[in-house]
């Protein structure tokens, strides 16, 4: 099942990535028709015509093909073969029109623009390649720029704005790698967690049954581990856990997986081995774990054994049972723990995801927009611009524009986390199309060189930022530069119409790219602090909860509390009645909490703890919570009060964990029902 869901959620996207690259094609097409109708007395309009219908044909096909390709393995060469096509037919456009100075001129760059923001990055290099031979061919095949240096002023303004958007891209696609990692790691140890070794047991079993070859699940489950625990407390516990990743891991080849069920209990896939072999690694594993960690072991082979997921782990966990029942199970002792918990060494963690890194980049990319099209702007100048007559106000709008975006970027990190970085991008949102208008506005006007300056920064902004926030401002900077053209110099009606409606679908493709980024990543990020059992929070989570709560607790003078709840017994619902009995207790036991209090997380196997603000009394709470529980299961509370027993998570899980161990001593064994 998860790996028919993460096939179906990597075809979907693909879809969508190979549907967005026909529509962005299908635009050039579609403006030129409008084009060439609408001046159709002009010379050459009908061929611009007929070849505009034949790219919008192939756009549609391309969209209607998309699902089939999205399930090839070669979607990614028939996308770049497909933008190549389109970037060939939006440079016959621009010929047809009379070159680069034309309404259709920019076609090229704008259409490079559009692939920035939907083509993988590690796939943009061929079509930005072709981009260049395509505009390099209006240069030389068509009429004459208008000005010297036009050219190059909009081939490397489009140029820095396509390196930037394929800049933001990876940046999310690398903000969301790290996420995912995350969302399927467990951190105690480092091993994958249950959703993380479902999908890639699903993704190996695909794999075995297509070529026949063995695959061999392993179930561990630590002996009287609950032991550990009742005497020397969770900590020296989850070391001993984090102890057990380790050595398992090292155990194993490097492309066999290792992920930890929950509790105490781990589980293995061993790709490629038999029955045989995948007994000699039991016989392994076993006497690796038996000084600090003795486990019982079950494993199942496909195909000897089942042919599904299911049914392997079915297998497993009977010979599991059965290994249990056969040996005299005794917990370690605690030297042996001692020697374990010295030995651990830091699991390597999921990458990590700073919690502003999105918007600190969000906010940077405007600052070195500005600084890139004003060193064009400044390039130009110094190239062509000798003579001109406004030569020292451009100048010094230019370093006027530099200095300010250098300024954005250098403070990104502060801004992303004040609460006045929205008035002061929105001051320098306004400050840079202003300057850019002023500097068109002395070049001559908005079909100048200098022109396209307040027109290419819209689309980077809006990917970068709210759609709420910028869609205002891109407006107001629309209708600046349209006024500009109107009042300066003589662009002609077609060249202002096309122009923005160009960069409007610029923007809003990087609308759409930023707001499908961003339901990604707020889904990831659930999924990486949440625990896929019982859906509180996981460690990671309840980890930065409570940080924050803490926090802002100090911060208004209100308590908090600590709650750290085991269950009573609750290895024996698993050992008798079945993992699947215990799972759905464990999620019962959290929807109680849950009822109950706001901030819960699981800590791994029944470990559960809570944060209780001032407004309540948490040994009150900690009563009622036990009555409600007592109609399934026992459970022993702890509670450590914030700033009176300790002031940080470490030292209040400690005092709560003893005074849930004086509690648990003297309770009787309980009765799951």
């Amino acid at each position: 099942m998860g790996r028919r869901n993460s096939l179906g959620t990597g075809q979907r996207s693909r879809r969508q990535s190979l549907r967005a690259s026909t529509v962005y094609g299908a635009v050039p097409a579609v403006l030129a028709g409008a084009y060439a109708i609408g001046t159709w007395n002009d010379g050459g309009r009908g061929p611009m015509l007929l070849l505009a219908a034949v790219m919008t044909g192939f756009a549609l096909a391309g969209w209607a093909l998309a699902g089939r390709i999205a399930r090839t393995r070669w979607w990614i060469v028939i996308q770049t073969a497909a933008a190549i096509v389109n970037l060939a037919g939006a440079a016959a456009l621009g010929l047809l029109d009379g070159g680069v100075a034309g309404p259709l001129g920019t076609f090229v760059p704008l259409s490079v623009v559009l692939l920035a923001i939907v083509v993988p990055p590690r796939a943009f290099l061929l079509p930005a390649a072709a981009g260049a031979l395509a505009y390099a061919s209006l240069v030389i095949f068509g009429e004459t720029p208008p000005a010297a240096g036009y050219p190059l002023v909009h081939a490397l303004g489009f140029a820095c704005v396509a390196v930037l958007c394929l800049r933001h891209s990876a940046v999310l696609a690398s903000l969301r790698r790290r996420l995912a990692d995350s969302s399927r790691t467990d951190p105690l140890t480092g091993c994958l967690n249950r959703r993380g070794f479902d999908e890639r047991a699903a993704a190996a079993l695909t794999e075995a049954e297509r070529t026949g070859r063995p695959l061999t699940v392993i179930l561990l489950d630590l002996d009287r581990f609950k032991e550990v625990n009742d005497t020397l407390g969770h900590r020296a516990g989850d070391e001993l856990l984090a102890w057990t990743g380790q050595e398992l891991r090292a155990e194993l080849r490097a492309h066999d997986v290792v992920g930890r069920q929950g509790g105490d209990e781990f589980a293995v896939l061993l790709p490629n081995t038999g029955a045989e072999a995948a007994a000699l690694v039991v016989d392994r594993l076993r006497e690796r774990l038996r000084t600090c960690a003795p486990a019982s072991l079950g494993h199942a082979t496909f195909p000897a054994d089942a042919t599904g997921l299911t049914g392997l782990v079915h297998v497993a966990d009977q010979r599991l049972y059965r290994d249990k029942a056969s040996r005299d199970r005794c917990a370690p002792s605690a030297e042996a723990v001692a020697g374990a918990r010295t030995g651990v060494r830091s699991a390597s963690p999921a990458r990590s995801v700073a919690a502003l890194e999105r918007r600190r980049h969000s906010i940077a990319d405007p600052g070195w927009m500005s600084i890139t099209q004003t060193c064009v702007a400044m390039l130009y100048i110094a190239l062509f611009a000798n003579d001109h007559p406004h030569r020292a106000g451009m100048v010094a709008l230019s370093v006027w524009g530099f200095l300010t975006g250098l300024a954005v970027v250098a403070r990104a990190d502060w801004l992303s986390r004040s609460r006045l970085a929205r008035p002061l991008m929105l001051a320098f949102a306004a400050s840079s199309f202003l300057s850019c208008a002023a500097v068109a506005t002395l070049d001559g006007g908005v079909d100048q060189p200098l022109g396209v300056g307040v027109l290419l920064s819209i689309p980077l902004l809006v990917l970068g930022m709210r759609p709420e926030v910028t869609a205002p401002i891109a407006v107001v900077a629309g209708g600046v530069w349209m006024l500009v053209g109107v009042l300066v110099g003589d662009p002609g009606g077609w060249y202002l119409a096309i122009q923005l409606l160009g960069t409007a679908t610029a923007a809003v493709a990087c609308a759409v790219q930023g707001r499908a980024a961003a339901r990604q990543r707020r889904m990831l990020t659930r999924l990486s602090r949440v625990d896929v059992l019982t859906e509180v929070l996981n460690r990671r989570g309840f980890d930065e909860r409570f940080a924050a709560e803490v926090a802002d607790a100090r911060r208004t003078g209100r308590g908090a509390a600590l709650m750290v709840l085991d269950l009573d017994d609750f290895k024996t619902v698993n050992d008798t009645q079945g993992h699947a009995a215990g799972d759905q207790l464990l999620r019962w036991v959290a929807l109680t909490l849950r009822a109950d209090v706001d901030a819960v997380g699981r800590l791994g196997g029944d470990e559960f703890v809570a944060l209780v603000d001032d407004g309540t009394d948490p040994f009150a709470v900690a009563d009622r919570l036990r009555t409600r529980l007592a109609a399934r299961t026992g459970a022993s509370i702890g509670v450590a009060v914030l700033d009176v027993d300790g002031d940080d998570f470490d030292s209040l899980y400690a005092v709560a964990d003893a005074r849930l161990y004086q509690q648990k001593k003297p309770r009787k064994r309980y009765a799951h029902r």
